[in-house]
C-alpha cells in the first residue's frame, strides 16, 4: 500500500518497479455502468494468468478504481488467502483443474490441484494500493479490511527534500538554451525556491484558516515545464515581432528608394 496525496508518484513508481522486475502492470479501466460482475471477470482473468500460466502480474488500483467498497472486500480476501469465495464456477473450476495438471504434470485429486493453483495466485499476483491519507476514506477502509494493513507493506510517501527539488530543476533545465550556466543555476534554484515558499505557506495558511493546499510532486514537475513552454512561447513571439519589424522596415526602405 502506497499513500500519499495525488501527484507524488505512486503509479509512477509502481510502474518503474514493475519494468525492473518484469512484471506485467495491469489496472482496471473504469468505465461507463462498470459493475461488479466486470470486477470479478478481469480477478478472474488475472487470477488464471498467474495461477495457471505463471505469469507475474502487479494490479494497481488507486482511489478512483474503487467505485464500489465490494471491490476491496475482494482485494481484502485475495490479500488474506490467495482467492475470492464464490468466484469460480463449476467450469472455471474444471479449466483450473486440467490445465494445471497438464502445465505442472501434477498428479493429485482435485482440492491437491486448488492448493496449488491458490500457491502459484499468492506467488504471481502482486496488488498495489495507491491511497490517499486526505480524509476519512483511508482509516474507515482499513478498519472495515484489516488485510489491507496486516498483509501490505505500507510505504509512506513524504515532499521531496530541497535537495531533490534541486537535482530535478538542474536535469530539466539541462537542455534548455539558455545564455549561460550561471542564470541557469539561478533558475534552477528559483524553481526550487518558489516550491519550498509555498509549502511553508500551506502550512501557515492551514494554521491560520484551517484549510488545507497541498504542493505536490507534480506541481513542482507542471511549475518547471510551464515555465520551459512560456519561454518557448514568448521566443517565438519575440522572433515573430523581430521578422516583422525587419520586414517593415525593408518595405520602407524599398519604398523610399
Amino acid at each position: 500500500m502506497l499513500i500519499g496525496v495525488g501527484g507524488s508518484g505512486k503509479q509512477s513508481l509502481t510502474k518503474l518497479a514493475s519494468f525492473m522486475y518484469e512484471i506485467k502492470f495491469s489496472q482496471i479501466e473504469i468505465k461507463k455502468d462498470y459493475k461488479e460482475k466486470d470486477f470479478h471477470e478481469f480477478i478472474k482473468e488475472i487470477m488464471f494468468m498467474t495461477g495457471i500460466n505463471g505469469e507475474k502480474v502487479a494490479l494497481t488500483m488507486t482511489d478512483s478504481h474503487i467505485i464500489k467498497e465490494s471491490f476491496l472486500e475482494d482485494i481484502n480476501n485475495i490479500l488474506n488467502t490467495g482467492e475470492v469465495p464464490n468466484l469460480m464456477q463449476q467450469e472455471d473450476k474444471d479449466r483450473i483443474e486440467n490445465e494445471v495438471r497438464e502445465k505442472l504434470k501434477l498428479e493429485g485429486t482435485p482440492d491437491l490441484i486448488t492448493q496449488e493453483f491458490v500457491k502459484r495466485v499468492r506467488e504471481n499476483f502482486h496488488i498495489v494500493l495507491c491511497m490517499s491519507p486526505i480524509g476519512d476514506d483511508l482509516r474507515v477502509r482499513c478498519r472495515q479490511f484489516p488485510s489491507l494493513v496486516n498483509c501490505c507493506t505500507l510505504d509512506w510517501f513524504d515532499k521531496w527534500p530541497p535537495e531533490a527539488l534541486l537535482f530535478v530543476s538542474r536535469t530539466f533545465l539541462k537542455e534548455v538554451d539558455l545564455p549561460s550556466d550561471d542564470i541557469r543555476e539561478s533558475l534552477a534554484k528559483m524553481c526550487m525556491l518558489i516550491h519550498t515558499t509555498v509549502e511553508d505557506k500551506s502550512e501557515k495558511f492551514y494554521a491560520e484558516l484551517r484549510r488545507r493546499v497541498y504542493t505536490t510532486p507534480k506541481s513542482y514537475l507542471d511549475l518547471i515545464s510551464l515555465y520551459i513552454n512560456t519561454l518557448e512561447a514568448k521566443r517565438k513571439e519575440y522572433n515573430a515581432n523581430r521578422d516583422r519589424l525587419s520586414q517593415g522596415l525593408n518595405k520602407l526602405k524599398v519604398t523610399n528608394v
